[in-house]
């Protein structure tokens, strides 16, 4: 017989909740629960079921168990991008608190598109999330009418707002930029020069920069608009650029700590000075910050809270109680390093 006519296996078939019922010696009610609520099952019962769960491989299904009970314990995040480490530590903070209470992290990202955030956010609404969070609090009209329809616990993340859709938790970039600005005229840079997206955040960083620096009487600061998503290849690129158009540039303030990182690899081998000839600072404190030499200085912001607080936002609100603040600025500070 070839091999074309052999016969196919049939596929093994899954263990099922009855199987490590009838393995076990309980009802299939008993393993829900041992699943569900262990604190309702004797302990010498839980250990059983548990033991056979483990032996015989059994993967409850959660989908099945959660339409019964409306919950799926699946919570989605959606970012910009997880290309790099920028929101990784918002990430993080968020899976180890759900985490802990038995819930599963989903993660979209939308390469800075509205389109593709619209999209991710219909998809895990009609997966049945039991709640979102978002960056930013710029959203297209669609994204806003499908989450309020939802009727699910939103959490907004990386900005501040007046207005959220329903919960925030993050900080003022404008301000943000602004105290970045102070700071770079306190020590006497007058000529400088912003370097960042076209998004939301990094518009509003570089408007409150200006701000500080208008005030101050100083020159209208450079804009050096990349493309969003730009990390350590444009910081090379823009230092060289930004150096040739405008010579007299004392100070450079980058959207992000990694692109900062690269203008300074990029000084570093050109034999460009920094401070001396040009000083540069970040934004976010990402290690990579102190990795350079010299240290950046940035802002420095709570990624990480920003991710456990949003966690304990939802939580609170999957129990059933009300959030006592909705809206939660963690602020920011100006962390000086060598680079300044």
């Amino acid at each position: 017989m070839t091999r074309k006519d052999a016969p196919t296996a049939a596929p093994a078939r899954a263990i099922t909740k009855e199987d490590v019922a009838r393995a076990a010696g309980v009802s299939h009610i008993t393993v829900s629960r041992v699943i569900n609520t262990p604190e309702k099952v004797s302990p010498a019962t839980r250990e059983r079921v548990e033991s056979f769960i483990s032996s015989m491989g059994y993967i409850p299904n959660m989908l099945a168990g959660g339409l019964a009970s409306r919950r799926t314990r699946i919570v989605a995040a959606i970012v910009p991008t997880i290309s790099h480490s920028i929101f990784a530590e918002t990430v993080r903070g968020l899976s180890e608190q759900l985490s802990l209470q038995g819930y599963q992290l989903l993660l979209g990202q939308t390469n800075y598109s509205e389109e593709a955030e619209t999209g991710l956010v219909e998809a895990f609404i009609g997966r049945r999330v039991d709640g979102l969070v978002l960056t930013g609090v710029q959203h297209s009209a669609r994204t806003r009418q499908r989450l309020k329809a939802a009727g699910i616990p939103v959490v907004e993340t990386w900005d501040m707002s007046p207005q959220p859709i329903d919960m925030l938790v993050g900080f003022d970039n404008h301000a943000a930029g602004q105290a970045m600005g102070d700071y770079l005229v306190r020590k006497g840079y007058r000529r400088m020069a912003f370097v960042g997206g076209d998004d939301p955040r990094g518009l509003a960083r570089f408007a409150g920069m200006r701000a500080a620096l208008l005030a101050q009487g100083a020159p209208e600061p450079v804009h050096l608009v990349v493309p969003v998503g730009s990390f350590l290849q444009a910081g090379r690129e823009t230092i060289c650029r930004l150096l040739a158009l405008q010579p007299d540039i004392e100070a450079a303030f980058f959207s992000n700590d990694v692109m900062a990182a690269g203008a300074a690899l990029e000084c570093a081998r050109r034999g460009i000075a920094v401070p001396k000839r040009i000083a540069l600072a970040g934004f976010a404190n990402l290690e990579i910050a102190t990795e350079v030499l010299p240290a950046l200085t940035t802002v420095q912001i709570s990624a990480h809270q920003i991710g456990l607080t949003a966690a304990e936002m939802l939580l609170t609100r999957f129990d059933g109680q009300t959030v006592p603040e909705p809206l939660c600025d963690l602020g920011y500070s100006i962390l000086e390093r060598e680079s300044t």
